[in-house]
């Protein structure tokens, strides 16, 4: 049975995305591992930054989870991609009154739970039925959050959520870890939150090197790519690297 890790914070922009992106074809590359990528976020940033047009797309996660539909993975720079768009967005109010919402994504990902070592959530920026269904469905959570005190502070909201999760739907769940992100070690104020992370989070998962901000990220998601295509040698694939093997050691 896969593992499945929800990349998960209520925040945006603290690049969910690219971490699920950059992670998935790491854990691809590492023993030839079976990966799938499901893309929850309404805007669809997954889905673009692996090369699909969202709105050209007939079959994507929306009609999994609302109408029964088997998942549809797209085959992607060694990976499977489930991908969203738009309609998504409308799945938040019609979930509301969905017969046994909370396990929908669970339920459409049993099928192929069998196929793949690992399947990796990319949440959407929020605290709304799509980011709780998809922890209801995950065994684990990573958590990437900008070294900004704004993000240290926002934890609050996230950890209450988690919990909720685990005492009412998955008490399984487990936090795989912390990835600090977009850290830039000039700058005063990101040590001192990269400082703070490191002394709160580290008790309750693993903390891991961040991972500075680099427009190489930025460039390579432009371009379609994972980064270990588009610059082999950028220091961030070493922290992803990193992160990839402590996800082999889960259970």
């Amino acid at each position: 049975m896969s593992q499945i890790i929800a990349v998960f914070n209520q925040a945006g922009g603290v690049g969910k995305s690219t971490l699920t992106m950059n992670l998935g074809y790491q854990l691809a590359q590492r023993k030839k591992q079976k990966v799938l990528l499901i893309d929850m976020d309404p805007q669809g940033s997954l889905t673009l930054f692996m090369g699909l047009e969202p709105s050209e797309l007939k079959a994507t996660i929306y009609e999994s989870i609302m109408e029964d539909r088997p998942l549809e993975p797209h085959t992607l720079h060694g990976m499977d991609l489930v991908p969203a768009n738009i309609n998504l967005s409308g799945a938040e109010l019609e979930l509301v009154m969905a017969d046994a919402r909370d396990y929908r994504l669970q339920e459409a990902l049993k099928p192929l739970r069998d196929r793949y070592d690992y399947i990796l959530i990319d949440c959407p920026p929020s605290l709304g039925l799509l980011s709780y269904i998809s922890l209801v469905a995950a065994t684990h959570i990573l958590v990437p959050i900008q070294t900004q005190y704004k993000a240290f502070c926002g934890t609050e909201l996230l950890f209450k959520t988690i919990a909720r999760v685990k005492k009412r739907t998955n008490p399984q769940l487990q936090v795989a870890g912390f990835v600090p992100t977009m850290y830039a070690s000039q700058n005063s104020q990101d040590k001192r939150a990269l400082q703070a992370i490191t002394e709160q989070m580290a008790p309750v998962a693993k903390v891991f090197d961040p991972i500075v901000r680099a427009t190489a990220l930025a460039d390579a998601a432009e371009d379609h790519l994972p980064l270990a295509l588009y610059n082999a040698k950028h220091p961030a694939l070493e922290i992803l690297n990193q992160i990839a093997k402590h996800l082999e050691k889960l259970k």
